[in-house]
C-alpha cells in the first residue's frame, strides 16, 4: 500500500473528465489536480512553449511527494510526454497510448478518426499510436481550435446553437470518411459528448482519452502495487493558475460537486524549473 497522492495536470478544466473517472475507479486515493486555467489552451502554442509549461506545471506537483502523474491533456502527451519521463524519476501516464489501444480494440471497418487542438494533431502522436498497433487502419484526424474555448466558458450542452454549429463544421469531414470510432483527442472534448454525438450517429463509438487515461492508471498502481487501501476515502484538492473561484464553479459543473472548499489558486510562472539539470538528462 501507497498512501502518497496522484498528481493529475491539464491545460484547463478539460482534465477533469480524467478526474471524475479516477475518483470512481479509485476512491481509495489522494488525488491533487493543478489546471492551468492561465494559460489555457495549450492547443495553439509552439511545442517549445508546450514543454516549458509542463515542466512548471510537474515541478509544482512534484512538490506534493507524489507516486504517479497523469497528463489529463491531449497536447502535453502528444508533445512532451517522452521529455517530462526522461526527466523525472517517477511514473507518468499521457492520455494518447490508452486512448489508441481503446481505438483498435473498438473499431470493426478500421476507418478512426481523431480529434484535437492543432498542437495534438501536427504531432501526429494518435496516428503513430494506432498504425503500430493496426497497420491497415484508415485514419483521419481533425484539428478542433475552437472546442476548448467553448468547454472552458461552459457551453457545452445540447441546444447550444453556437456549439453544435462548431462541432458540425469540424466532424464533417469526419463523418464523411465513415468511421465507425473517434477518438476525442482532447479531455476538454468528452465535455461535448452529447453534441458530438447527435451529429456522428448512434453507430460511432466515441473514445474518451480522460477515461483510458483512469483505466490505465488504475491498472499501473496495480502493477507496481502502489495502489492506497480502497476503503478509505480519499483526499481530493484542486488548484488553478487563474481565480480559483471561477475554477470551482464550473468544475462543479463536471464534476457535480462544490470544490470551492478544496481549490486554491497558484502563481503558476513562479515555479522555476533547473534547465541545467534537464540538459544535462538530454545530453
Amino acid at each position: 500500500m501507497d498512501i502518497r497522492p496522484i498528481g493529475v495536470f491539464d491545460s484547463g478544466m478539460g482534465g477533469l473528465t480524467a478526474m471524475r473517472q479516477m475518483t470512481l475507479l479509485l476512491p481509495g486515493e489522494d488525488i491533487v489536480y493543478f489546471g492551468d486555467t492561465g494559460r489555457v489552451p495549450y492547443g495553439g502554442r509552439s511545442a517549445e512553449t508546450i514543454v516549458r509549461y509542463a515542466r512548471q506545471d510537474v515541478a509544482f506537483l512534484k512538490s506534493f511527494d507524489l507516486k504517479a502523474i497523469v497528463i489529463a491533456c491531449g497536447t502535453v502527451s502528444a508533445t512532451a510526454l517522452d521529455v517530462l519521463r526522461k526527466e523525472n524519476d517517477i511514473p507518468i501516464l499521457g492520455v494518447v497510448e490508452p486512448a489508441a489501444e481503446a481505438a483498435v480494440k473498438t473499431t470493426k471497418n478500421f476507418r478512426i478518426g481523431v480529434v484535437g487542438t492543432k498542437a495534438t494533431i501536427r504531432t501526429g502522436a494518435y496516428e503513430a499510436a494506432i498504425k503500430k498497433r493496426l497497420p491497415g487502419a484508415h485514419f483521419i484526424a481533425r484539428a478542433c481550435p475552437l472546442l476548448v474555448p467553448l468547454v472552458e466558458e461552459g457551453r457545452v450542452s445540447r441546444g447550444d446553437c453556437v456549439t453544435e454549429r462548431v462541432v458540425e463544421e469540424y466532424f464533417a469531414p469526419v463523418k464523411a470518411e465513415g468511421v465507425d470510432t473517434v477518438v476525442l483527442g482532447c479531455t476538454h472534448y468528452p465535455l461535448l459528448r452529447d453534441v458530438i454525438a447527435d451529429y456522428m450517429g448512434k453507430d460511432v463509438t466515441l473514445i474518451d482519452t480522460g477515461e483510458q487515461a483512469a483505466y490505465a492508471l488504475a491498472a499501473l498502481l496495480g502493477r507496481r502495487n502502489l495502489l492506497n487501501d480502497p476503503e478509505r476515502v480519499g483526499k481530493r484538492h484542486y488548484f488553478a493558475s487563474d481565480s480559483a473561484a471561477d475554477f470551482a464553479a464550473t468544475a462543479a459543473l463536471f464534476l457535480g460537486a462544490d470544490i470551492a472548499a478544496c481549490a486554491e489558486r497558484v502563481d503558476i510562472e513562479k515555479i522555476r524549473i533547473d534547465t541545467a539539470a534537464f540538459a544535462t538528462v538530454k545530453n
